[in-house]
């Protein structure tokens, strides 16, 4: 039986890397693609100690011909791939009364649209292959309501509502999407983000630092998903309670529990 093949994208740090590391150590045929050259001429080598033909393609999401070069290597060099990771995104915080209309298009261009890409570009492939799998990587502030987060909250519910379609218009092709809705983990997440609000840089540290869970243990239950072919992953338990209260309680039952909860 031939190895797996995966591509993953923001591949070079974070839950991509933790993705690219367990499947390399599972024998899977790893490919990483992210926009930081640096970073990932840096880590392809620790992936290689376990997939000695493990690579890196650089490859900014917002940009088209970068994913169809990616999509031509890798039909060049492995005839194909079975699991496309799109996984790369960015982070705004602010009030919208504060948050810029570039600050929307730059986070709706990598978040939402980089998304996007990712399926139109291998969606052909996975068709002609006759199977394939996306593993989009939204979070729970897609299926949640944070305040002061509303651009970041609008790209990540789009993701989910993107690949709950993607469900029923790929299923007839055996092509599976799989959305990931995880809360704070420890990342890099906010390194590059942008935020009109004072200390909030601390405050998500403090969230990230505090969560039961890390981007390996998110990783494994990717994995655990893309074998059984689940339609989401909600990892983290505190997040699951917010998200059954949201559907299941009186809309202002909620909001006291979400407000009560913020102070």
């Amino acid at each position: 039986m031939k190895p797996q093949r995966i591509f993953i994208t923001g591949g070079a740090s974070g839950l991509g890397f933790a993705l690219a590391q367990i499947c390399a150590k599972g024998g899977w045929q790893v490919c990483i693609g992210d926009r930081d050259i640096e970073r990932g001429e840096a880590v392809i080598g620790s992936l290689q100690k376990w997939q000695p033909k493990a690579m890196f393609l650089p490859c900014d999401v917002t940009r088209m011909s970068d994913l169809e070069q990616v999509a031509k290597t890798l039909t060049e060099k492995w005839g194909g791939v079975d699991v496309v990771v799109n996984n790369a995104g960015v982070a705004q915080v602010g009030k919208i009364s504060d948050t810029t209309l570039s600050d929307w298009q730059w986070i709706i261009d990598i978040n939402l649209l980089g998304v996007v890409r990712g399926c139109k570009v291998f969606t052909p492939l996975f068709k002609q292959q006759g199977s394939g799998h996306f593993v989009n990587i939204a979070s729970m502030a897609g299926l949640l309501d944070v305040p002061n987060m509303s651009a970041y909250n609008a790209t990540k519910a789009a993701v989910v509502s993107l690949s709950e379609t993607l469900q029923n218009e790929l299923v007839k092709d055996n092509i599976h999407v799989t959305v990931v809705c995880p809360s704070f983990f420890k990342t890099n997440l906010n390194q590059g983000m942008r935020s009109t609000i004072d200390g909030i840089e601390q405050k998500v540290d403090k969230l990230m630092s505090s969560s039961k869970l890390n981007a390996v243990d998110i990783a494994r239950l990717i994995m655990k998903a893309v074998d059984k072919k689940k339609s989401h992953v909600l990892p983290h338990r505190q997040g699951r309670l917010a998200w059954y209260m949201k559907r299941w309680l009186p809309r202002s039952w909620y909001q006291k529990l979400l407000y009560s909860r913020m102070k």
